[in-house]
């Protein structure tokens, strides 16, 4: 398994949009400058991590993670009530548009609670156990329901930066299990329900739902548990990521995608 750093100059470029540059053309003098930022935090991030840097992580380096797993059920429960509108939750791809590079069907669905300082209010609403027992992942960057409909295969790609860890705990996870999976570098795991599974993003990744019914995890982003000066220096980037074009416009889709979703479900309440 490798443990060299995942990002080069050439997959920071395409992680922050500069992948529809044409050929002759050069980034910004600010979008450069914050590419250098990144991949100079990155590096500290690697060099100062509490946790080493594998892709995939055994869960003891987490003693919180046996809670999240203890508490599964109460999570499922309320994803079912979600199901039951599955037709009409969104594209992961409507909600943050970055993800069309990888996607653009409908076969990656989301239900989004938080990330990056936006919240999902009228979701966290719907599922309040979900989020009392997310809120007890120290670190807390982003939470939501991630839905992988039939054959669907979201191919290879890597996160934008390494400054987070991943956590998906198997909550719908259909048979045969073989053809229920992900691969994380050069790792394959496959999910189990109630179980968590911890990766780092920074790798790449592909993930598949090679069976005939619907896949769903719990997908979390928390902050990588880093030694100063790398742990100040990761907080106020992630903390400045809220100002981003990206950010915002992902915060708006959600919150038009809400107000449809939850108009529509008090018209047909009130027929």
């Amino acid at each position: 398994m490798s443990t060299t750093n995942p990002a080069d100059a050439t997959e920071i470029e395409q992680s922050f949009g500069t992948q529809g540059l044409k050929p002759m053309q050069r980034p910004s003098l600010v979008t450069r400058f914050f590419m250098r930022v990144v991949a100079f935090a990155e590096s500290l991030n690697l060099k100062f991590s509490k946790v080493g840097n594998p892709a995939v992580y055994d869960n003891a380096t987490f003693p919180w993670a046996a809670d999240i797993e203890r508490e599964w059920p109460a999570i499922r429960q309320e994803l079912e009530q979600v199901l039951l509108r599955q037709a009409e939750l969104p594209g992961f791809h409507e909600i943050s548009t970055d993800v069309a590079t990888i996607t653009q069907d409908m076969g990656w669905k989301t239900f989004f609670f938080c990330g990056y300082g936006a919240r999902a209010d009228a979701n966290i609403a719907q599922c309040p156990e979900t989020w009392r027992i997310v809120n007890k992942i120290p670190g807390l960057i982003t939470a939501m329901f991630s839905i992988l409909e039939p054959g669907k295969h979201i191919p290879h790609h890597r996160g934008p930066y390494n400054g987070v860890l991943r956590l998906h705990l198997g909550l719908i996870i259909p048979e045969p299990n073989q053809a229920v999976k992900i691969r994380v570098g050069t790792e394959i795991c496959h999910w189990s329900e109630g179980k968590a599974l911890i990766f780092d993003d920074a790798y790449d990744h592909e993930a598949w739902n090679g069976t005939d019914k619907t896949r769903v995890v719990l997908f979390v982003d928390f902050l990588k548990p880093l030694r100063f000066p790398a742990n100040w220096i990761n907080r106020l980037l992630l903390s400045l990521a809220v100002f981003t074009p990206f950010i915002r416009e992902s915060a708006d889709n959600q919150k038009a995608w809400e107000k449809k979703f939850y108009a529509e479900a008090e018209a047909f309440r009130t027929r």
